[in-house]
């Protein structure tokens, strides 16, 4: 059968009818384990009883009426979010790239400068100011000239940092606490420090992506409180509403102060019924009993993944925080995520080289047992 949708997707031949926590069934009754959360955005697993519920009660009341009007279920959203964090206000949109896109609108505005510094080996979206940020050449090169003023700098290299950030030119810097898709690489917390000295001292915005990171998935809420380094700006997006597409900019009351009516707006950000599902997944994730199993799944994970590096030549490393792990190898990745497929198990890649795990937060510890002696057998 020929598909009618576009093929910018090298899509694998499996289709899925239901889930149920970390379990998916295709569509010919197949059950897989799931360690991808649909790139770490099925957090709280499939068909949660909390979702589906605030799912039908919302779509039976109202799901849009655009941002023309007051929306009392963003308004309680948001509401939550400051009151987790250092922010002060929130902005909804749709997707982890057009909230990194609009942070870097903010920055601007509120700087009155216009260069935006990422770092080697980021991902901050596909769009043209955030593809721009992203340290991948083979995405960026068939649609140059991308946005201007947008730099990529060697991650973790202070002076060239140094270097990079103007205090004349540079409205904002930009970073993965803990990198995704550039290989699951926990950044160096004293280091982050460092850029937010530096930030400060020359009158420059620090925005954190969390939109792979966030909400739970490194064992606390926001993954900047384990760095202890705070951001003027922070963007969420893909486990915010679920499964829901939602995006969020955090921003502290200098950088809202800026933006006036008509600074940037969309017709879906925060509507009704993503941001009552976004609101449940946020209580769910944020309860600290959930957090604490999360870290005590995560514990167990570290050291279980550890011991299969060690024994394993082919894992030159495991690394990660949380639930949120990558195992290096030393050949391509993708014939054993294939393989771990056939077994049973969903996991995706993060670079030619790495195996990247992102089980929903919710998954037992017996489950997390059978997905790592499945990429036992596989790696052995």
């Amino acid at each position: 059968m020929i598909s009618a949708l576009l093929p910018n997707y090298a899509r694998i031949d499996l289709a899925f009818e239901r889930g149920e926590g970390a379990w998916l069934w295709t569509v010919d009754g197949r059950r897989l384990l799931d360690f991808g959360s649909g790139i770490a955005t099925a957090s709280v697993g499939h068909g949660h009883p909390h979702l589906v519920k605030a799912i039908a009660e919302q779509a039976a009341k109202v799901m849009h009426t655009s941002n023309l009007y007051r929306i009392p279920q963003a308004e309680r959203l948001a509401a939550r979010l400051v009151e987790a964090t250092f922010a002060d206000s929130v902005f909804f949109c749709n997707s982890g790239a057009e909230a990194n896109e609009a942070a870097f609108k903010f920055a601007r505005k509120w700087s009155g400068k216009s260069d935006i510094v990422a770092f080697s080996g980021s991902f901050h979206g596909r769009l043209f100011a955030t593809l721009a940020a992203t340290d991948r050449p083979d995405y960026r090169k068939p649609f140059e000239p991308l946005v201007p003023g947008i730099r990529i700098v060697e991650r973790e290299e202070w002076a060239a940092v140094d270097h990079a950030v103007s205090a004349s030119r540079t409205a904002a810097v930009i970073v993965e606490p803990v990198q995704g898709e550039g290989g699951v690489r926990p950044v160096d917390a004293e280091w982050l420090g460092f850029v937010r000295e530096l930030c400060d001292s020359r009158g420059v915005a620090v925005i954190f992506d969390e939109v792979q990171c966030g909400l739970g998935r490194t064992g606390t809420l926001f993954a900047y409180e384990q760095a202890g380094v705070v951001p003027d700006i922070l963007t969420l997006a893909k486990p915010l509403a679920g499964g829901l597409p939602m995006g969020a900019v955090l921003v502290t009351n200098a950088v809202a102060g800026a933006l006036k009516p008509g600074d940037h707006a969309t017709t879906f950000g925060g509507g009704p019924l993503v941001a009552a599902v976004a609101l449940e997944v946020v209580r769910t994730i944020a309860d600290p009993a959930f957090l604490a199993d999360v870290r005590r799944k995560a514990e167990w994970l570290a050291a279980r993944l550890a011991r299969l590096a060690a024994a394993t030549p082919r894992v030159r490393e495991a690394r990660g925080r949380g639930l949120m792990w990558g195992l290096e190898l030393t050949e391509p990745a993708a014939p054993f995520v294939a393989a771990a497929r056939e077994r049973g198990l969903l996991v995706v890649t993060a670079g030619p080289q790495v195996i990247r795990l992102l089980p929903p937060l919710v998954i037992a510890v017996q489950e997390l047992e059978r997905g790592v002696a499945i990429l036992e057998e596989i790696l052995a």
